[in-house]
C-alpha cells in the first residue's frame, strides 16, 4: 500500500508539474500549419523484362550444339546453338567437284585462245577460228563463275546455321536439346532483355490518382540486406484487366536475374491535409507523447496522438501528428 500511494503521488507530481505555468525559456518555436500529404497504398508488383524476343534457327536442320541455358546472360549477336543440315554439306562437296571440273575447262580454253591467237596473227588461220576461241574461253569463265557463287549461297546457308541472341538480356528457357530437328523460323531459347521494369497491378478504385512520373517505394524487407528502394512510373496502361490498371515502374537496382519476382509496392493515393512538426519536439513520459504549448508568456505540455513518420527533404525528421493540437499553435522545442 505504501509503494502505491508513492507511485500516485509521483504521477500527481508530474501532471502538476506539465499543468502548471512555466516562464517561457529562450526556445526554438514553430507555427503549427496544416499540409497536404499523399496517403501511400500497398499494392503487388512485379519483376518483367520490357520484352521476352525468341531466338530463331534460320535455317532446318538438327540441332548439333547448344551453349547456354536457363539462366545463362548473352550479349547481342552472340551464338547460343548450332543447326546442321547433311543435305547441304552434301551440296558443297558437289559444286566443289564441279568448280574444279569447270577450272580445268577455262584453264583449257584459255590455252586454246592462247595458241590459236598465235596462229592468226601469223596467217596460218583465219580470224573467226579466233572469235570462236574466246566465245568459248568467256563461256568457261562465266560458268565457273556461277558456281562459286552457288557455292558462296550454300556456304552461307551452312554459316545461318549459327543461332544468334537478339538482343542482351538472361536466357529465360530452352525450348530444345541436342538432337531436335528444328524448321526455318523455330524458336530455340527465350531471352529476357536485361533492361527489367516493375510491372505494377493497381485495383480501378486507385486509377484516378496514378499518372505517370509518379513517385513509388518498395519495402526493404523485399531486399535481403538492403535499403528501401525508390522509382518513377514510366507508363500507366490504358487498358484495365479484371478490375485493375496496369503500370510499368522505373527502379534502380531492381535486379536482374528472378523474371516473375513479387514485390510489395507503396504508390500514392489520395492527398488530405495533416499536421507534420519535427520529432524534436515530442518528447515521451511514462508511454504518453506530449508537446510543449506556449500560452501568453507560459508554456504547458500538452497530450497528442503520434502519426507515422513522413521524412520531406524540408524537413527529415518530420512526424504526423493525429490529434491534440490544431492549426495556429505555437511549439516550443524542449
Amino acid at each position: 500500500m505504501r509503494c502505491r500511494a508513492r507511485y500516485l503521488g509521483l504521477l500527481a507530481a508530474f501532471a502538476a508539474i506539465g499543468l502548471s505555468g512555466t516562464p517561457v525559456m529562450a526556445a526554438e518555436t514553430i507555427v503549427v500549419t496544416p499540409q497536404s500529404i499523399t496517403d501511400e497504398k500497398a499494392v503487388f508488383a512485379t519483376v518483367e523484362s520490357i520484352s521476352v524476343v525468341p531466338a530463331r534457327g534460320r535455317i532446318g536442320g538438327t540441332v548439333i550444339q547448344l551453349h547456354v541455358r536457363e539462366g545463362d546472360r548473352v550479349a547481342a549477336g552472340q551464338a547460343i546453338a548450332t543447326i546442321g543440315d547433311d543435305k547441304l554439306v552434301l551440296q558443297m562437296k558437289s559444286l566443289d567437284a564441279q568448280i574444279e571440273a569447270l577450272q580445268a575447262q577455262a584453264n583449257q580454253a584459255q590455252l586454246d585462245f592462247t595458241r590459236t591467237e598465235g596462229l592468226v596473227e601469223r596467217g596460218i588461220l583465219p580470224r573467226i577460228k579466233l572469235d570462236e576461241q574466246r566465245t568459248a574461253l568467256n563461256v568457261a569463265e562465266n560458268g565457273l563463275r556461277a558456281k562459286t557463287a552457288e557455292r558462296a549461297v550454300i556456304n552461307e546457308q551452312l554459316n545461318q546455321g549459327q543461332v544468334l541472341a537478339p538482343a542482351d538480356g538472361r536466357v529465360l528457357k530452352r525450348l530444345i536439346t541436342v538432337g531436335s530437328v528444328v524448321l526455318a523460323g523455330d524458336p530455340i531459347v527465350t531471352v529476357a532483355q536485361q533492361n527489367f521494369k516493375l510491372r505494377l497491378r493497381v485495383p480501378e478504385r486507385h486509377a484516378r490518382f496514378l499518372k505517370a512520373g509518379d513517385k513509388i517505394r518498395v519495402d526493404g524487407a523485399e531486399f535481403v540486406g538492403e535499403a528501401a528502394k525508390s522509382g518513377v512510373i514510366d507508363l500507366v496502361y490504358p487498358q484495365i484487366e479484371e478490375g485493375r490498371v496496369i503500370a510499368d515502374a522505373t527502379v534502380e537496382g531492381l535486379g536482374e536475374y528472378f523474371v516473375g519476382d513479387r514485390l510489395r509496392v507503396w504508390i500514392a493515393g489520395s492527398a488530405r491535409p495533416a499536421f507534420v512538426i519535427p520529432s524534436s519536439y515530442v518528447t515521451t513520459r511514462f508511454g504518453i507523447d506530449y508537446v510543449r504549448l506556449r500560452k501568453g508568456d507560459a508554456t504547458i505540455d500538452v497530450p497528442v496522438q503520434r502519426g507515422r513518420d513522413l521524412p520531406t527533404p524540408s524537413l527529415p525528421d518530420g512526424l504526423e501528428i493525429l490529434s491534440g493540437i490544431r492549426s495556429g499553435d505555437q511549439l516550443v522545442q524542449p
